[in-house]
């Protein structure tokens, strides 16, 4: 993925590179039980110019039906957190965790030398809508680890809350549920905001990777409003100035420490942004 693109997607800060990545030109599948969309090269979807962005290795963006859900599978060395956006998903692992995760609960495993977790929708009624992330790990042979958080709508709205962020950052817990973001092995930030029509938020780039002038970002508008594989539509922002987003859109950035990237709601309606920041 190139950083050589047009600033004029970016004229409050024409440092800042953005590249889009339109809802139509994600990867996915309807499986029936499972509707599906890839940011990434994941499953059949493969595509050379999107296997990965920095250490973010995938982010799926996943409705799973009532009664379904991910049978038992193993991981090693990838850091795997789920960002739940609407229903009731069902982890279970072999170090022993069960747990039912709702609305605005964000659960991180840190497969380290391997785990075999499953992830069901056990509610009979209601889809479950999460986020599957994954993020590749500084540091190969850790002991496996599970964390939970969970942040409130009210916590998210107008602000840029980090929810996940390297351990060992200022304010984050290693406690199994604590306060703060939970943690990741691996050099990746993601933010959440809950931006209501005509607000905006900042996020400010952190310094790079040692060798490197720039730092590596992504924008991910989730698909609040319902399952939609055509153009974009619903909720609606502008990045800095200049691209505009709408839901299951997003956007490649490149910044230098202290270039910002402004997300603002130009829509009608609330708006759901994840933000990454990363090596």
């Amino acid at each position: 993925m190139s950083s050589t693109a047009t600033t004029a997607l970016s004229p409050l800060y024409p440092n800042v590179k953005l590249v889009p990545r339109l809802n139509t030109e994600r990867g996915g599948a309807d499986h029936g039980w499972l509707k599906t969309f890839h940011t990434f090269s994941f499953a059949s979807y493969w595509d050379p110019r999107y296997m990965s962005f920095g250490n973010l290795r995938v982010i799926n963006e996943d409705r799973v039906e009532p009664s379904e859900g991910f049978g038992t599978h193993g991981h090693r060395e990838m850091e795997i957190f789920s960002y739940v956006v609407s229903g009731e998903l069902e982890h279970k692992d072999s170090m022993g965790n069960l747990e039912i995760l709702k609305r605005g609960n964000v659960q991180l495993t840190s497969a380290g030398t391997g785990i075999l977790h499953s992830e069901y929708n056990r509610n009979n009624k209601s889809v479950v809508h999460f986020l599957q992330i994954w993020a590749e790990p500084h540091t190969r042979g850790l002991k496996p680890k599970y964390f939970t958080r969970h942040f409130t709508d009210e916590e998210k709205t107008n602000k840029l809350v980090t929810v996940v962020a390297p351990i060992g950052s200022k304010g984050v817990d290693e406690e199994r549920e604590g306060s703060g973001p939970a943690p990741v092995q691996s050099n990746v930030t993601l933010k959440s905001t809950i931006l209501s029509p005509g607000k905006s938020v900042e996020h400010i780039f952190s310094a790079p990777a040692s060798g490197e002038t720039q730092r590596k970002g992504y924008v991910h508008v989730i698909q609040t409003s319902g399952y939609n594989t055509k153009a974009a539509k619903g909720n609606r922002v502008r990045v800095n100035g200049g691209l505009e987003l709408s839901e299951g859109d997003g956007a490649f950035a490149w910044g230098a420490a202290g270039d910002k990237l402004q997300i603002e709601n130009v829509g009608s309606t609330p708006a759901e942004v994840l933000v990454f920041d990363m090596e």
